[in-house]
């Protein structure tokens, strides 16, 4: 019988799970799966709450430990305490979802390399937030790239890209479980190419012909959330779902007295119109609606937040929260 395939899986939020899942089922149904997950590695525990005395597990350890797999969470990657571990764990192949960059003597340590799944169809949006972008940019379609790593972050060869459709109404959130599903097949796909021998990886500097039609991902910090009002109606509903739920999107309203207040912005609804307001004009009843004139129509707040409070819909906002004669900040 031949010998099976061990594999290290490095992952830490919810997104990692699916993938793990999809990996131990296949491998518990079948007497012949070519390949084991002999050991997970994932953030260390975080403490939730004031006094220290309570932890939170990563969901990938929650599932890992559900399942009796070995789990190593380190501080440091670097730490030679650690590295010894995982050596002894005689990993042929890693796989790493969701998880933090690697350095060379962790990701160059099995003999068959390391691959990574990433949230795009790469060479596009490379970075680290590849779905929030894929939205806000007003694509249509994204997907999952599986890649083995090399020195410089999201490059390596490409062994497989599946499609995901982006829906008119998708944000964020339901993008993350659609890519999320596809990829735990995708992974899956992988680990029975490498497993035999039939993966056959692909150089991204073949699948473009200038640099400038990359699309970046950059991290998002909260200034980058903050709403563009310049931009025109689908501009702005793009960057509101691409933003949401989280981080979310955000506008500063000033009142009459010059005092400011945040408001983050879940969901908006496209209003095409034409109209003589000035852009990110707010119009207000103060009872059941607000909208931001912008170029080519309004986009009318849906889903809202005032700093302090919860999410809720902009009626119920308006029924104890006056912005009558509010401006918004630009």
């Amino acid at each position: 019988m031949m010998e099976k395939l061990r594999i290290v899986y490095l992952g830490t939020p919810d997104f990692a799970v699916e993938p793990l899942r999809r990996l131990i089922e296949k491998q518990r149904e079948s007497e012949t799966c070519g390949y084991e997950i002999v050991g997970v590695v994932t953030m260390p525990d975080k403490m939730i709450n004031k006094r220290g005395n309570q932890l939170l597990m990563s969901p990938v350890k929650q599932y890992a430990v559900s399942q009796g797999l070995p789990v190593l969470q380190p501080e440091s990657l670097k730490d030679e305490a650690f590295q010894s571990e995982l050596r002894a764990m005689g990993a042929d192949l890693q796989i790493v979802v969701a998880f933090r960059m690697l350095p060379e003597s962790v990701w160059n340590m099995p003999r068959l390399g390391t691959f990574n799944l990433h949230a795009s169809l790469l060479p596009q949006y490379r970075g680290a937030a590849p779905i929030n972008w894929a939205i806000i940019n007003g694509d249509k379609e994204t997907g999952v790239t599986t890649f083995f790593l090399k020195h410089e972050i999201d490059t390596g060869d490409v062994i497989y890209r599946d499609v995901v459709a982006i829906d008119e109404n998708d944000n964020a959130g339901t993008l993350h479980d659609k890519l999320m599903l596809q990829g735990g097949e995708t992974v899956v796909r992988t680990v029975e190419a490498i497993v035999n021998g039939k993966a056959e990886a692909v150089a991204q500097d073949t699948m473009f012909a200038d640099e400038q039609e990359l699309r970046p991902a950059p991290k998002i910090f909260r200034d980058t959330c903050r709403i563009d009002w310049s931009r025109d109606v689908c501009g702005v509903y793009d960057f509101v779902r691409g933003m949401s739920p989280y981080p979310a999107a955000w506008l500063e309203l000033e009142d009459t007295e010059g005092k400011n207040v945040a408001v983050k912005v879940y969901t908006v609804a496209k209003e095409f119109a034409e109209h003589g307001y000035s852009v990110s004009t707010l119009l207000t009843d103060n009872k059941s609606y607000a909208k931001v004139a912008v170029k080519g129509g309004y986009v009318s707040l849906v889903d809202v937040q005032l700093a302090g409070k919860k999410r809720m819909p902009v009626a119920d906002l308006l029924r104890g929260f006056s912005i009558q004669g509010m401006k918004i900040v630009k």
